[in-house]
């Protein structure tokens, strides 16, 4: 059975990247049959937070992406990771080394003063056996590191292919510190053994840990998993993911107004691809379309703007009713109604969504165009009054013109207005739109917005009466 963890620290909020890979573990068990697993990397006692753990709980709840078993969390695993350390010793496969910090620096500095790349000399694996005793005995500190052996060490990446490592390239690296906390891949390992887990998939930035981590595999005599390294993740300049490009951590899309299924299928396309040109999907399409024949070498591109299109195409692809919710939150949010304002006009809400949902890319698009329809007064974006009420004096008997037809209809419906301002307009001899526009700008205070009738029908009388007022004031000012 195919068992695959997510395995985060918990050291800065859940970021795109990391959402990516925790996405491609859980397609993959629920496309070809699994456990997906969480663990937390909390070993890094500095650096970690309670808020952090959360933000990756909340992050992952939001884009669906349920685990499967209780969360593990690496800082409680110290007591394994200090036996396989000690089964290291045992087997022959580590030693003690006694030298310092201090002493390794300087050998480093000595090092890069002749031009050489330093490498540790094994000078503590030539201690006589009973001098080792006698220094453990002394108490004097020691760390553990591991005796890389001879030859080379390669494995058959599920994304690259064979990939092959020089042993002579990698010097005897440290296992546990002398304070007995491991070092980033005993810790990994002994969980991983521990966990039983058959893919590790994680991004390609763990290629140069890999090696390193077979062969702690072999020296703990443990079954060794499959390896699967995802492409990096790049900005629209070709250079590595950043806080420059942007939003990083997952929620704040969230807060943007992108959807959680929107989201996946954009992540999806970062290093996967469907085949057949497919782009939009929904998760159980995701789901069963994923093969690991679809992964990519390549860097991915991460574009906000074909983040945004997903969307879009995502939200249209939306009932009204499941839309609801989040519209409505976010309208409460932007403090344009309260949430017993809008319950109490829901039918009129859903109407609404359906109108603007066509023109969104986001929510918060949706929240921008509801601003005319819930605000009290509009204000007149400068580029429409310039655009569509140069006229003054012309545009004042034009609407006064329009509210007189429009007071005077008998039922406010769509049609019955339309026909009567279509009707105005052939007794002026103008076209329709030359009526439209400007009553557009006094209603919306914008050029672009919904069919005017549909606008109309959603004011009501009223509203729509008052507003073509406000205009009419606004221009004899």
């Amino acid at each position: 059975m195919h068992r695959l963890r997510f395995a985060p620290s918990p050291t800065g909020y859940l970021h795109v990247g990391s959402a990516r890979t925790a996405l491609f573990n859980w397609l993959f068990v629920r496309h070809y049959g699994g456990q997906f697993l969480l663990r937390i990397e909390d070993t890094d006692k500095a650096r970690s937070t309670e808020a952090s753990t959360h933000g990756i709980y909340e992050g992952l709840e939001w884009l669906g992406l349920q685990w499967d078993e209780d969360v593990v969390h690496q800082g409680a695993n110290l007591p394994q990771h200090q036996a396989d350390a000690r089964l290291l010793l045992e087997r022959g496969a580590a030693y003690r080394c006694f030298c310092t910090p201090d002493e390794i620096d300087a050998r480093r500095r000595e090092a890069e003063a002749a031009g050489e790349a330093f490498k540790y000399d094994r000078r503590c694996d030539r201690l006589p056996a009973d001098e080792v005793a006698r220094r453990v005995a002394s108490g004097m500190p020691f760390a553990v590191r591991f005796r890389v052996p001879d030859g080379e060490t390669s494995w058959d990446d599920v994304v690259h292919g064979v990939i092959t490592f020089p042993n002579k390239d990698i010097e005897d690296f440290v296992v546990l510190r002398s304070d007995a906390t491991p070092v980033y891949n005993m810790a990994v390992v002994s969980d991983d053994i521990a966990m039983q887990i058959t893919l590790v998939m994680r991004g390609d930035d763990h290629i140069s840990n890999t090696p390193k981590q077979i062969m702690l595999y072999d020296a703990l005599g443990a079954a060794l998993p499959q390896f699967a390294h995802l492409p990096m993740i790049h900005g629209v300049d070709g250079k590595k993911l950043s806080k420059r490009h942007g939003a990083m951590a997952v929620g704040d899309y969230r807060h943007m107004g992108i959807l959680p299924q929107a989201m996946l299928n954009f992540l999806a396309l970062l290093g996967w691809s469907p085949g057949n040109d497919i782009e939009v999907m929904t998760v159980p399409q995701m789901i069963e379309l994923f093969s690991t024949d679809g992964l990519s070498k390549k860097a991915a591109i991460f574009d906000p703007k074909k983040l945004e299109w997903m969307n879009g195409q995502h939200l249209s692809l939306l009932a009204n009713e499941t839309l609801l919710p989040l519209v409505q939150a976010a309208l409460v949010d932007a403090g344009l109604a309260t949430r017993e304002q809008l319950e109490g006009r829901r039918d009129w809400l859903l109407t609404l969504i359906e109108l603007l949902k066509v023109r969104s890319r986001t929510i918060d698009d949706i929240v921008r165009q509801a601003i005319p329809y819930l605000a009290e007064r509009v204000s007149y974006d400068p580029e429409a009054v310039a655009k569509q009420w140069k006229d003054r004096v012309g545009t004042v008997d034009l609407l006064s013109s329009v509210r007189n037809t429009l007071a005077a209809v008998d039922t406010w419906e769509p049609p019955v207005m339309e026909e009567a301002l279509r009707l105005q307009a052939e007794q002026r001899g103008v076209g329709a739109g030359k009526l439209f526009q400007p009553l557009r700008v006094a209603l919306t205070g914008l050029t672009v917005s919904a069919g005017i009738f549909d606008v109309l029908a959603l004011l009501g009388r009223d509203r729509a009466l008052a507003r073509i007022d406000d205009a009419v004031k606004f221009l004899r000012t």
